[in-house]
């Protein structure tokens, strides 16, 4: 089927822009995404309507089917419907229960609830899928009981995840980055340092990743709610966990607690998770640098590893681990089987949503609007305002296209070509300014299945997390365009890094101002639960 190409106009971006406008506007997300679809389908053939069927058809083919199964994918979705499944063993078994209340003695404030989900999202920093679910299906019982709303969990969980696993060397997306650092650096003859001392290097140049670590800490340990996260704060606060929400999200389902539950039901199955999961992700890795015949390093494994194959292969092992604690438990077979049945359908919706949104960005990457995008950081620019010239277009082409590592596969090898033809001591700051413009627009944008994932963790209304989650962003998004302009300007990452802390300290001050000014307003008006 030939199409149509689009990667020399701004009609590539169309597609992408309907999906989301239409999810912000109607808060529907199957359909926007389907509307994008469609229009994107519509452009690549030409607007001819039988052709648009076909590609559609195909697009949801691609999904399971590309030249062979395309295991990557289903694998993902088995690993969903297993977690679903995990969690409802979880509590049937009385674990979140008694984790609820050991909790209750131990943690005795909201902020304490926050934080600790704060710490368990930056310990597990294998991957920024584990990272979301896992991390929900620990700190919802908390959370629920000191009554943070969901839409509050969502953004602790949002902007932990992404932003750990893009600073650390020893995750999926560190491998993954420090490949492509690889393959710039041998490009442009750099052997000063290898790529793991390069990305090393990069962690402190990548303002949004550590400024949003440091925004979601203060948010935690000072409740900071602004904008629309106030408001699902003070309904939580009222006893409304779904706050405004139209119906309820997809979540754990009401199933029978054994009386008898404790800690160790709902710990220990993701402990064997994690375990399991990084013990995979070593041995696939390993496999790989085997079969290449290249000698073994953990580092070599992770960046060589099968992330998606390692996670069902760890989500089993946890299933297992998981049936087989409850087997000496006298539980009723109706109760094993509703748990197994509503465990699944729990993780349906963001099933559905997941497929759609792999629909919309391969037809996405047909019209090619990553590298329209991409053209336009190309031209006479001055080299001091590159970096932040490519903040903000990696942040745009994360938004439009959902994916933060497509953005990295496109725009780190520009940024490299653009560094060694204007100044190459500026390859570093460049690199950096990319990945954390890749991450700002993977947090903004409805159609990442980063952010779909973490409203599931959460069991969240999907625009609620997305419009709450939007001022921390954009906030942290203008402290570090602030600091690559001072880097750019200065040619130094020292004086960048001062103007970017300067900027968060004004902007914590700012945010706690809002967040009393709101408590103030909502006891006068005697809306304020205590």
């Amino acid at each position: 089927m030939e199409l149509t190409s689009f990667s020399d106009t701004s009609i590539s971006l169309l597609a992408p822009a309907v999906a989301i406008i239409l999810a912000v506007i109607t808060r529907k997300v199957l359909w926007s995404l389907g509307a994008g679809i469609v229009t994107g389908a519509l452009l690549l053939t030409g607007l001819n309507p039988l052709i648009t069927l076909q590609r559609i058809f195909d697009g949801f083919v691609d999904v399971f089917w590309d030249g062979g199964l395309n295991l990557s994918n289903i694998y993902i979705l088995l690993f969903l419907v297993v977690l679903g499944i995990i969690t409802s063993l979880i509590s049937i078994s009385g674990g979140a229960k008694a984790f609820g209340e050991w909790a209750r003695k131990r943690v005795k404030t909201r902020q304490g609830s926050q934080v600790l989900t704060v710490f368990l999202g930056i310990i597990i920093f294998i991957d920024d899928y584990f990272n979301s679910l896992a991390v929900g299906s620990i700190s919802k019982p908390l959370t629920d009981r000191h009554r943070v709303s969901r839409a509050k969990l969502a953004y602790l969980i949002d902007s932990t995840a992404a932003p750990i696993c893009v600073i650390m060397p020893i995750s999926s997306w560190g491998a993954y980055i420090i490949a492509l650092i690889g393959t710039i650096m041998a490009t442009h003859g750099l052997s000063d340092g290898s790529p793991v001392f390069s990305f090393l290097s990069m962690v402190p140049m990548n303002l949004y990743a550590v400024f949003a670590l440091a925004m979601v800490m203060c948010t935690a340990a000072m409740d900071l709610n602004v904008g629309p996260m106030a408001k699902h704060e003070n309904a939580a606060l009222a006893g409304k966990l779904f706050d405004t929400s139209k119906g309820n999200p997809p979540g754990a389902p009401q199933l029978e607690e054994d009386e008898h539950g404790r800690v160790s039901d709902l710990v220990s199955p993701i402990v064997v998770l994690v375990i399991s999961t990084l013990t995979a992700m070593i041995w696939t890795g390993a496999s790989a640098l085997t079969e290449n015949k290249l000698a073994f390093s953990v580092l070599g494994a992770f960046e060589n590893t099968d992330v998606t194959l390692s996670l069902i292969s760890g989500g089993l092992i946890g299933l297992v681990y998981a049936v087989i604690r409850l087997l000496n438990r006298k539980i009723d077979g109706a109760i094993w089987q509703k748990a197994i049945v509503e465990g699944s359908k729990s993780m349906l919706p963001a099933i559905y949503i997941l497929i759609f949104a792999w629909v919309l960005t391969g037809i996405i990457g047909q019209l090619e609007t990553g590298k329209y995008l991409a053209s336009l950081v190309s031209g006479n620019i001055s080299p001091s305002y590159l970096p932040v010239i490519l903040f903000i277009v990696s942040g745009i082409m994360a938004f439009a296209t959902g994916t933060s590592w497509g953005t990295f596969g496109i725009m780190l090898p520009i940024a490299g070509d653009m560094a060694a033809a204007a100044d190459i001591a500026m390859m570093l700051p460049m690199l950096a300014s990319v990945l954390a413009g890749a991450v700002f627009g993977d947090h903004c944008s409805p159609i990442s299945d980063t952010t779909i994932l973490s409203s599931t963790g959460a069991s969240c209304h999907h625009m609620d997390h997305v419009n709450t989650q939007l001022p921390y962003a954009l906030s942290i998004a203008v402290v570090s365009m602030i600091g690559y302009l001072g880097m750019g300007i200065a040619e130094s990452f020292t004086v960048g890094f001062v103007a970017a802390l300067i900027a968060f300290l004004v902007l914590i001050a700012v945010f706690k101002r809002m967040a009393l000014k709101s408590c103030e307003v909502k006891a006068q008006s005697g809306q304020l639960v205590e």
